[in-house]
């Protein structure tokens, strides 16, 4: 067997003094060399950007000032879910549409994804009805614009649902539903709100200790499964700890959480809650597009676990759910999850085109009314950009975690 007593060449031998021909030829240096030199070419394309703005907005007679944001914005934003009023400032407008932005992401990210691997799990059933149906909306959706899917449902919403007026007397066109709490009309669905009375905040504390104890029971059971073979009926226990503990405290602290029914009055509902048809819209329409991709990721990651695993589940005896639920899933989810990401990602973006009908997100109030009153167009456009990688880099993040929490560890 041959040995090596010295160092390769581009190492350089022990005890030999730096050269400045090191940082090329040497292999300690050299990688250190090419990062220091694109730092520097990155350092400077954004300085030569940054100062061919400014020269080109003083030749304009404009500099770069955020003074505007502390303005009254003047102007009225039917969605928003802190309070807000036309004397607000353009700074509390831009957090209204903030803030519009996470709720359709967030409601459009579960809805897709509840949608996404229902669909995706029923386009590989046996049953060929189902599974040309479930292959016809994942076609349809994902080949056409999702502008076009939201436009579609907010026409739906405007021209297909009743009026208001529509629900009034005995003989009214239109009814609510779940025991007249729930109207769905053309100005949006109206539903029963909250009332929070003391000693509600102790019932909600419940309500989320309980969601802590669900992911703590499963993941003993599935310890517990792996360690002994023994399977517990996770779905009713789950179930039983999420509602009992806090109807209990509901009940212990006098049922301090009410409810505000919408009644008509006039010609249209008061009270409740009026969800626009405008977030419904587009909330659904993302949700049905993002959907359609997110079902091919979920067949994709079944189909990458092999077949002979869930032929040896079966001849062991296990139900076809159980199959999916302990043995297939888990493993699909390495492959799903990174493709997950970006279509979370795409449908946060996505969610500027609410300026098409007129929902204030971000992009309508910062990147819209705000812009144009202000004229600011390079410091709006600066922020706006700001937001939205700030969004995007959270949800990249936390689905990071997760995906390397679900990953295959190695020895």
């Amino acid at each position: 067997m041959t040995t090596y007593s010295d160092p390769p060449p581009s190492s350089g031998p022990p005890g030999q003094s730096f050269q400045l021909g090191m940082l090329l030829n040497d292999t300690r240096y050299r990688g250190y060399t090419f990062q220091f030199i694109a730092t520097c070419a990155l350092v400077l394309g954004i300085g030569w950007l940054v100062s061919n703005a400014i020269q080109n907005l003083a030749a304009l007679g404009q500099d770069i000032n955020f003074d505007f944001l502390g303005q009254a914005a003047s102007y009225e934003i039917d969605q928003k879910l802190i309070p807000y009023t036309s004397t607000d400032t353009h700074m509390r407008a831009a957090f209204v549409g903030l803030f519009n932005t996470l709720l359709v992401a967030f409601l459009g990210c579960i809805t897709a994804t509840v949608l996404g691997v229902v669909v995706g799990v029923l386009r590989l059933s046996q049953n060929w009805l189902v599974a040309k149906v479930m292959s016809f909306y994942v076609e349809i959706f994902r080949n056409i614009p999702v502008l076009i899917w939201i436009v579609i449902v907010s026409a739906v919403m405007s021209q297909a649902l009743p009026q208001p007026r529509d629900f009034r007397g005995e003989d009214a066109e239109a009814a609510m539903i779940l025991w007249d709490s729930v109207a769905f009309t053309n100005r949006g669905v109206y539903v029963p709100a909250p009332v929070w009375n003391p000693g509600s905040g102790i019932v909600v504390a419940t309500f989320l200790l309980s969601i802590i104890g669900v992911f703590v029971f499963r993941r003993y059971a599935r310890n517990l499964l792996f360690s002994t073979g023994k399977l517990l009926p996770t779905g009713r226990i789950s179930l039983a700890i999420l509602i009992v503990p806090s109807l209990l405290m509901f009940f212990i602290m006098g049922r301090p959480i009410g409810l505000d029914y919408p009644e008509l009055g006039g010609f249209n509902f008061r009270g409740g809650i009026n969800v626009k048809g405008t977030l419904i819209a587009l909330w659904f329409g993302l949700a049905l597009y993002t959907g359609a991709f997110i079902a091919e990721n979920v067949r994709a990651g079944i189909l990458a676990v092999s077949k002979g695993q869930t032929e040896a589940a079966a001849a062991l005896g296990m139900r076809p759910g159980r199959i999916m639920n302990l043995i297939v899933l888990p493993q699909a989810l390495r492959v799903i999850i990174p493709p997950l990401i970006s279509q979370y990602l795409n449908l946060t973006k996505n969610s500027s085109l609410a300026a098409a009908i007129g929902y204030m997100d971000l992009t309508g109030t910062l990147g819209g009314v705000t812009l144009n009153q202000t004229g600011r167009s390079f410091e709006c456009v600066l922020l706006l950009m700001l937001f939205y990688l700030l969004i995007s880099l959270s949800i990249s993040a936390l689905m990071n975690v997760y995906n390397n929490a679900v990953k295959l560890k190695e020895r």
